[in-house]
């Protein structure tokens, strides 16, 4: 075993994006959906509803992604306390996302160009089922109520920059297909767009006022009544249904780190091997190796300035070594 101290330009770090669909079993789109009543009717179907891929009662069911209703004024939703107006999951809700999006408890939601939305919906796919974050312009999905239906997407493909808000950035969601409007901004005429699209946290905001809208949405009829169980995550999923196509994928920065371990020809060519060395006059056994010695690489190891082994590379065959030979073993960390 030899030992050589890497040189800085021995290292060079690279990075590469890998996407993949937010589906189970990588499914490209979801045709199917299924909700569990046990779920909905319990204390947590106040705050949101689970969507499966298959019936909840079969073995293979897992949550793709998950319908909540957020409301600024807390309506729609049941009090906490009757004697405390507006304290309500829906009002919760809308606080939460005004936190972890707009990071400002002052700020609103705006929708497109100038309107503020005071409810709305929010699809967050399973943590479990996505990578690092959402992919830009791999947003569709289709929603049908009746003879109602809209095709809504991200604009990334339609905008140079997206909208930040705070350390978010956000693109709007549009009339449109695959990252880009069917026409114009693909807006509403009236209520902005139709919602916001955040990748970085993984989340879909979708305007209430829009989809409400019988002219532009789809009529999705959102409950807003004081101290009512209006159950407009339900809604949201019955047109979900209806629509039938919901395509999502994710996307993961992998930072690899290259490591460039170089042998000369003047190195690494003799062996330690016990064998080779007589045990009791400490001479080479044969002499052959003193002026031409053969030895055969088969692991990489890297150790840090106390000696301590960090890494192994293992080759995938020995690597034969000699005076006439220089090596190059390119060693990737991936992290």
């Amino acid at each position: 075993m030899g030992f050589k101290r890497f040189d800085p330009e021995d290292f060079v770090v690279s990075s590469n994006t890998v996407t993949s669909t937010v589906w189970s079993n990588n499914a490209v789109e979801l045709t199917e959906f299924y909700s569990s009543s046990t779920q909905t009717a319990g204390s947590s179907g106040e705050y949101y509803t689970n969507v499966y891929q298959t019936a909840s009662d079969d073995a293979s069911a897992v949550v793709q992604f998950a319908i909540a209703y957020a409301d600024k004024a807390g309506s729609g939703t049941l009090l906490y306390d009757a004697n405390v107006a507006e304290k309500s999951p829906s009002r919760s809700i809308y606080g939460q996302y005004r936190t972890l999006l707009l990071e400002d408890e002052n700020a609103q939601f705006v929708f497109g160009e100038g309107y503020s939305g005071s409810y709305f919906y929010i699809i967050s796919p399973e943590r479990a089922r996505y990578k690092e974050k959402l992919l830009p312009g791999s947003f569709n999905i289709t929603l049908t109520s009746g003879s109602n239906t809209i095709h809504l997407t991200d604009n990334s493909l339609d905008v140079t920059l997206p909208t930040y808000y705070g350390t978010q950035r956000a693109y709007q969601i549009v009339s449109g297909s695959n990252g880009a409007a069917y026409s114009g901004t693909g807006y509403t005429t009236s209520l902005g767009s139709y919602g916001l699209f955040f990748p970085d946290t993984s989340t879909i905001i979708l305007n209430g006022a829009a989809l409400d809208d019988a002219t532009q949405g789809i009529s999705l009829d959102t409950g807003r009544n004081t101290n009512t169980n209006d159950q407009n995550p339900q809604k949201l999923y019955n047109v979900i249904i209806d629509g039938g196509s919901f395509k999502l994928n994710s996307q993961e920065t992998i930072t690899s780190d290259y490591v460039f371990v170089r042998a000369r020809n003047s190195e690494f060519n003799y062996t330690e091997n016990p064998s080779f060395i007589s045990g009791s006059t400490g001479e080479v056994v044969y002499n052959y190796f003193i002026d031409n010695p053969q030895t055969y690489a088969t692991t990489v190891g890297m150790y840090n300035d106390s000696n301590e082994l960090l890494a192994v590379a293992k080759l995938s065959k020995p690597l034969v070594k000699d005076f006439t030979k220089e090596s190059l073993v390119r060693v990737k960390l991936d992290f």
